[in-house]
């Protein structure tokens, strides 16, 4: 990332610890973080039951669930799944992120839509890559926005925050109509109500899960028991990663469209999806819950990389595609292997736990990226360079040549 956009993005960050210091104290906000962390341990633990329940309830709702085990079997279920379509629309998605969809869709001929607009901000600058997995486009200033919207519609559009938005609304909204198939994400799953929970701000989740197929993409590791815990998560999610107390929309999602508003004959199809697709991915999920569970509480607010000294002077380099920071960097080894940990910031890391102190799961983030490290080491994956320092202090008793 440019040296201009880190500063940018650090500007940026500022101001969100700005908005929601206050709020972080709250009594109310530290009860629910007790709350949520006692939700994702307790559904981390009982996963497999969880996730049972869930897909259990979801196919008796009339969803079509299909589990995948990679990032593959994920990519080839969601493409089988657009019954021909050659053009989708999509709302912010880590976990698309994760296992590169969009690109995936583009290779076979089918083009992707981005509705968030900071995701279509970055989607128009293709040089660009998201920066925060809320605020997409962080690491760019409103003369940056400008350029890159009145270059890629090929009209001026003025530097202000308004005009800007009203054209990249208007570029969406005159393609939705064409569009049959929206592809979302999914913040949160309530395993005994069989719904799905997803936040937003700005409308286009909502437009996305009416039309005739929406298909949901979301990591096995989001499910939790109820509704109630759902709704504990995502709002401990928005508290921590916009400083707002709740988000402008909260949708659930637990069937197709539906009515029984004649005789009480249930009918599919009213105003919103003729199905719903839900893709569950595991993608080395499994492996982490057997190696290092705490990684999987992660509720996907990105507190961790806003005080990160690393990702503050390396932005999204210092991670692993959307899973940004140390996180995700301890992610890359399971979603990956060895070889994708190092080089997405092992070794880049000061260890210094900024990110355990910020996260409100307290996941130890710094902890596990050192066990990383002998693991690493002990497997003969260790860089070159810390290989020769090592073999000199053997030798010379100095981590230098003579």
């Amino acid at each position: 990332m440019k040296r201009s956009h880190i500063s940018i993005m650090n500007r940026s960050f500022q101001v969100l610890d700005q908005r929601r210091s206050k709020l972080l104290k709250d009594p109310k906000t530290l009860k629910l973080k007790e709350r949520v962390q006692g939700i994702r341990e307790y559904a981390m633990d009982h996963l497999e039951e969880l996730l049972e329940e869930a897909a259990r309830n979801m196919e008796e709702n009339g969803v079509e669930v299909i589990m995948a085990a990679s990032g593959e079997e994920a990519r080839e279920a969601i493409l089988d799944s657009l019954e021909g379509e050659v053009l989708v629309a999509k709302s912010k998605s880590n976990t698309a992120g994760e296992i590169l969809l969009s690109e995936h869709l583009e290779e076979e001929g089918v083009e992707v839509l981005e509705t968030d607009l900071g995701d279509r901000i970055v989607q128009m600058h293709q040089e660009s890559r998201p920066s925060h997995p809320i605020g997409p486009a962080a690491h760019l200033d409103l003369e940056m926005i400008s350029l890159i919207v009145s270059d890629y519609l090929d009209k001026e559009v003025e530097s202000d925050p308004r005009s800007i938005l009203e054209a990249v609304k208007e570029d969406i909204l005159q393609e939705l109509p064409n569009i049959r198939v929206g592809i979302t994400g999914a913040n949160s799953v309530a395993a005994h109500d069989g719904a799905l929970l997803m936040v937003h701000n700005e409308g286009n989740i909502s437009l996305l899960s009416l039309l005739d197929v929406h298909i949901v993409l979301v990591g096995i590791d989001k499910v939790v028991s109820t509704l109630e815990d759902a709704v504990s998560v995502v709002k401990l999610e928005t508290i921590y990663a916009t400083g707002k107390k709740t988000p402008a929309y909260m949708n659930v999602v637990s069937s197709p469209s539906k009515t029984a508003d004649i005789e009480q004959e249930l009918l599919k199809d009213m105003y919103g999806a003729r199905r719903v697709v839900v893709v569950f991915l595991d993608n080395g999920r499994r492996e982490v819950l057997r190696e290092g569970k705490e990684s999987l509480w992660c509720i996907g607010c990105g507190s961790c990389i806003v005080n990160c000294p690393v990702y503050g002077v390396s932005g999204p380099e210092f991670g692993y595609r959307r899973h940004l920071g140390g996180r995700g960097v301890v992610m890359s080894r399971y979603l990956e292997d060895e070889v994708a940990c190092t080089d997405s910031g092992l070794y880049k890391c000061t260890l210094c736990g900024n990110c355990t102190r910020e996260c409100p799961l307290e996941i130890p983030t710094n902890q596990i990226m050192e066990l990383l490290r002998r693991e690493c080491v002990e497997t003969g994956q260790e860089r070159e360079e810390h290989r020769v320092i090592r073999d000199n202090i053997k030798k010379r008793g100095s981590a230098y040549r003579d």
